[in-house]
């Protein structure tokens, strides 16, 4: 008899092990953000209405119909006069830049965020586990990575990764390589270093569709320190919930609407095509129904269903109109039922705005992604980490909330993730000095009351003054 009870506790205990192995390696395969800092360049760097005047004036290849479509362009973009360029700008030099101009340009951002993230999280280099570095369109040998391992003096055994050619979207995707590296080690330290080089690719041609990535992008920085040790879950400021990767590069049309091309005379730039809008749509929906069911509460999903079958019901019975729009977004789907703030890339104003009709979101709900693209511009994979600091310095982020991020890039993708607020969150990050300011009561740019007299100008008899 003992030994058929001992036969059966075996098993009994085994399963018991199986099922304490099982919640345990679940609970170090969580992904926490430690600590993050946005990069700030120094004032000398800022772009004003002034200096926007002098670079388009150095530029001989452009005429009065090239200058109308840049002062259209730059009003209706939504940014402001303290976004911040290249060093190489300032010099007056990016007809002919350097490597040398862009590996400065990236180390000036390393050397500063950086140093003051692990300083401020406590984290000697020689703690960090892994590095994933995305820029896209700068590839040095040795690569960034190596060059901030170099800097730092990181471990021999760090794990490291560069990206490159990921567009807008880049920072999700290293968050994804991340939280797929901690499903195979335990108790690590991540880095994620994520800014974009402006210094080589500024586009000096007169290719409106090259012309247009001149207005949007602009400088910045971010580095961001995550773990998955639970011992440090109480430093922690976010645990990531889900990530979606949504890839439409097998679409012709998709894959070429943004891409890094030579214009007929030989000069390189950024192309971005008129089938923009349309690619990002058909990405962001498909993107939606996959992250839609993790992130909403089953109440919402099934409120959603219900009106969705009476609403398939309608048509079959001919009570709806022929056309009617159709899909997740049209649906009545209520994101804020599961999402409490809402960070958007800052990709355009036209972004924006789209997303905020898409979702039904409130002026509230986009001030963070409006008011970064005012004051930082598009900086590409890193915009969403200053939406995100903007929500910290005016103390939105509180413990409980979620926070669902949403970005665009070339190839053409639409990565998205939503992060739970792990304690209330307060830092100014970026924002820090400046906060008070925002918003502010207008985000009209003065470029058309100082460069407006171009439209009335004839292209017959147009020269372009000495001052402008």
């Amino acid at each position: 008899m003992e030994l058929f009870s001992l036969l059966l506790t075996i098993p009994i205990l085994y399963v018991f092990f199986l099922l304490w192995k099982w919640v345990n390696d679940s609970r170090d395969q969580q992904c926490y953000i430690l600590d993050y800092q946005c990069y700030k360049p120094s004032d000398d760097r800022m772009v004003g209405t002034k200096f926007c005047g002098e670079v388009i004036k150095r530029n001989k290849n452009l005429g009065l119909n090239e200058y109308k479509f840049l002062l259209k362009a730059i009003v209706s973009s939504g940014i402001g006069e303290q976004t911040y360029a290249p060093r190489v700008m300032f010099a007056g030099r990016e007809e002919c830049p350097k490597l040398e101009d862009g590996i400065s340009e990236m180390d000036e951002f390393l050397h500063d965020s950086i140093g003051k993230l692990l300083s401020k999280a406590g984290v000697s280099p020689q703690e960090i586990d892994i590095l994933v570095v995305n820029v896209s369109m700068l590839a040095t040998a040795p690569s960034l990575s190596s060059r901030i391992i170099n800097h730092y003096k990181m471990r021999a055994d760090i794990k490291s990764f560069d990206l490159t050619g990921m567009g807008c979207s880049a920072s999700m995707i290293s968050v994804d390589i991340i939280r797929n590296v901690f499903k195979s080690y335990k108790n690590k330290l991540a880095l994620i270093v994520t800014s974009e080089s402006l210094s080589m690719n500024w586009y000096t041609g007169n290719d409106r569709s090259m012309i247009l990535a001149n207005c949007l992008f602009r400088s910045g920085g971010c580095a961001v320190l995550l773990t998955n040790n639970k011992a440090l879950k109480h430093k922690a400021m976010f645990k990531l919930k889900c990530l979606v990767r949504t890839h439409h590069g097998a679409n012709d049309e998709s894959y070429s609407v943004c891409t890094q091309k030579e214009d007929d005379e030989g000069r390189m730039g950024f192309h971005l095509s008129k089938s923009l809008p349309k690619a990002a749509t058909r990405a962001f929906v498909d993107n939606l129904k996959v992250i839609t069911p993790k992130i909403l509460p089953v109440r919402e999903l099934l409120r959603f269903m219900a009106v969705s079958l009476v609403k398939k019901w309608n048509r079959r019975r001919g009570s709806a109109p022929k056309g009617a729009p159709q899909g997740p977004i049209k649906a009545g789907v209520n994101f804020k039922s599961g999402v409490d703030h809402f960070c958007i890339h800052t990709g355009g104003k036209a972004v924006i705005d789209g997303i905020g009709v898409s979702l039904d979101l409130t002026e509230y709900d986009l001030e963070p992604a409006r008011m970064t693209l005012h004051r930082y511009g598009n900086t590409s994979a890193c915009s969403l980490w200053y939406v995100l600091a903007y929500m910290e310095a005016k103390k939105r982020l509180k413990k409980g909330h979620k926070v669902l991020m949403i970005s665009f890039g070339s190839g053409f993708k639409c990565n998205s993730c939503l992060w739970e607020v792990v304690r209330d969150l307060d830092d100014g990050n970026a924002w820090k000095d400046e906060i008070d300011r925002y918003p502010p009561k207008t985000l009209l740019n003065p470029y058309m009351e100082k460069y407006g007299w171009i439209q009335d100008e004839d292209i017959s008899t147009f020269k372009l003054p000495e001052e402008i």
